[in-house]
């Protein structure tokens, strides 16, 4: 009898010692679970101009970007502003380049006065090259939208007999993004709007907005609201 009293008191010493290290915790209010919650005093009133703001929705394309590191700045930008990775619409567009059929670099005014007698003689077209001051003195015949094509002109003037043309490459082929945001709040476009010196420059313009998926839109009108009524932002 002494023995089972001493075993049950035991028992009883090690449940309450459970309790009280929180051993027994559902896990309910775990630290990791209290984190998740919704902190009442981190939320702040939107004031009734950014409530305004937050209700009108616009679309806007940046670009073309011209190179790698705008495209990168202009995205980082985006991020800033709010605007969440996926929220945008990347366009490319390429430049084919271009090519000219021209003369060599001539070595003279002399020489280059008779290049010039004997095209218009033969009632070729020509012009100076403009723009390429290591390249000077050199007149260009033709231009082309592709390698290919100028030197299929230089082909063909060998043919007829004309000497020291070459192909040149007037303007390298390039690729130009536009980015599209078909939807974007007022707060995030004034944020845009309120940065100096941006990487799209003066490549900013309107676009259709685009409709608001279903649950998308029930996000948008459901804001947290404060003890006023106004809408508050975490």
């Amino acid at each position: 009898m002494l023995r089972a009293i001493v075993v049950l008191l035991l028992i009883v010493n090690a449940l309450f010692l459970a309790w009280h290290q929180g051993w027994m915790s559902t896990g309910a209010a775990a630290p990791s679970r209290l984190e998740q919650q919704v902190r009442p005093e981190q939320l702040k009133l939107l004031g009734q101009k950014a409530a305004t703001q937050l209700s009108k929705v616009a679309c806007v394309e940046l670009g073309p970007l011209e190179t790698d590191d705008a495209l990168r700045q202009t995205t980082a930008l985006l991020t800033r502003s709010g605007v969440p990775n996926g929220a945008w619409e990347a366009q490319s567009t390429a430049s084919g380049g271009t090519w000219a059929l021209a003369t060599i670099k001539m070595p003279s005014k002399e020489f280059q006065a008779r290049k010039e007698d004997t095209y218009r003689s033969a009632r070729i077209a020509f012009e100076p090259l403009q723009g390429f001051p290591d390249e000077q003195p050199t007149l260009v015949l033709s231009r082309h939208d592709s390698e290919a094509a100028a030197q299929a002109a230089l082909d063909g003037m060998s043919k007829r007999n004309y000497k020291g043309l070459r192909v040149l490459r007037l303007q390298a082929p390039t690729q130009h993004t536009t980015l599209r945001l078909p939807r974007v709040d007022g707060l995030q476009l004034a944020r845009l709007d309120a940065v100096a010196n941006p990487p799209w420059g003066a490549n900013r313009k309107s676009c259709e907005v685009a409709a608001a998926s279903p649950a998308g839109a029930l996000v948008a009108s459901a804001p947290a609201v404060g003890a006023s009524g106004a809408p508050a932002t975490k």
